[in-house]
Parts: structure tokens; sequence; C-alpha cells
């Protein structure tokens, strides 16, 4: 008997397996290259999600480093209750903060020194900046989605092991227009076991990470 209930549970799983869908969201410009730093979310919108949810533990503190005058990664994906450490490997002081009312900060961290680890408790998007060198921008985009990723230098981010069902696709990216919700396409429906794949468009603005640095020296 225990021979047959692990062969029936084996073949329950890989059933399970193959039904799984995956789906393949690509971010262009409007000029159809592919859009890097792209957050993607994914929310089920009918009663397949409760099955397949991806768990989540929270990991060791993220690190944003400070490097060549630039916050890298400039965008991180968190879950509420992630930890972020800033790093400075540069050869400058750095004062870095944000006004965010979901996380206010501010430190300075000399060459080589690296922040305590902050926890990031609410859902939404915090922008962070360097007091010192205008161009240095950093974006914490903390979300609580089922499914979450950020899109790398090909435009690209897959969720696999979906459940079949209907869902709707977010997208948020730094050069969208401010103070507006993220753009969405509403009734993406994946059936089981099928790989499906998404093209979303974005109209963006210049990116400002270019603009003159008028304190462009060293600290």
């Amino acid at each position: 008997m225990r021979k047959q209930a692990a062969v029936f549970f084996l073949l329950a799983l890989l059933g399970a397996t193959a039904a799984a869908a995956e789906l393949e969201v690509r971010v262009i410009d409007a000029k159809g290259a592919p859009v890097a730093d792209a957050v993607v979310t994914m929310v089920a919108t009918g009663p397949a999600e409760p099955r397949g949810l991806p768990a989540h533990e929270h990991a060791t503190p993220k690190v944003i480093d400070q490097k060549a005058l630039a916050f890298a990664p400039y965008v991180e994906v968190f879950r509420p209750g992630d930890e972020v450490v800033y790093r400075n490997s540069d050869r400058t002081r750095h004062h870095v903060y944000s006004f965010s009312p979901l996380k206010a900060f501010e430190f300075v961290l000399a060459p080589g020194e690296s922040s305590a680890p902050m926890k990031l408790d609410k859902s939404g998007v915090i922008a962070v900046g360097c007091n010192i060198h205008d161009g240095m921008i950093n974006y914490l985009y903390v979300s609580d989605a089922p499914w979450v990723a950020r899109t790398g230098a090909d435009g690209t981010v897959r969720f696999a092991d979906v459940p079949a069902g209907a869902f709707d696709v977010r997208t948020w990216h730094p050069r969208l227009p401010p103070r507006r919700p993220d753009l969405v396409q509403s009734g993406i429906v994946l059936g089981a076991g099928e790989h499906r794949r998404v093209d979303f468009p974005l109209s963006l603005l210049p990116d400002s990470r270019r603009q003159f640095d008028r304190e462009h020296t060293r600290y």
C-alpha cells in the first residue's frame, strides 16, 4: 500500500508540474528596443490563485553599491520585510537620502563604508538620491505581489510554475511619467501547460541620470 501511495503521489506531482504554465513578458520602448530595469508584477484575477503561489523567504540583505558615481543596481526589487545595505565603493564620499513617506532616511558613507541593514516594511516605490552628486538615483521597489521580477538587459522576465487562470500583468519603470499607477494588461489567460509571451511597450522619458552634475567633484 505504501508503494502504491508513493507511486500515486509521484504521478500527481509530475502531472501538476506538467500542467503548470509559464508567462514570458518582454518590455520594449517606443522603438521596439528592450527595456532594462522595468519591474513586472503578476496577480491572478480569478479562482486559480490559491494554488501554486511562489514561496518567499526573507534572505540576507540586498546590497546597493555606489561605484563610478552611480547606484548599482539602478532598480532593485524587495518583499516587505526585506533589508537593504548601501555600500560605497567609490573614492569619494556619498550622502545617501530619501524623502519617501514609505522610508525616509539619510546617512553619509565615506569610501569603503557600508550602511547598517535597513528593513523595508511597506509596499511601494522608494526613490533614493545622493545629496552630493545629483545624477545618482536609485529606486527600491517593494512588492507583495505573488509574482514580481525586474527585467535585465534583454528586457525580459519569465514566470514559471504558474497555475492556469486569468491574470493582470503590471509594469513599472523609473522613466515613466511620475505620479501614475503601474501600466497594466488585464485578462491575460493561461491554459494548463501553456507557454505564452506578452510584449509590453512603454513610452519613456529621458534618463535623468545623464543630466549635468553640478558637483561632479570630490567631496
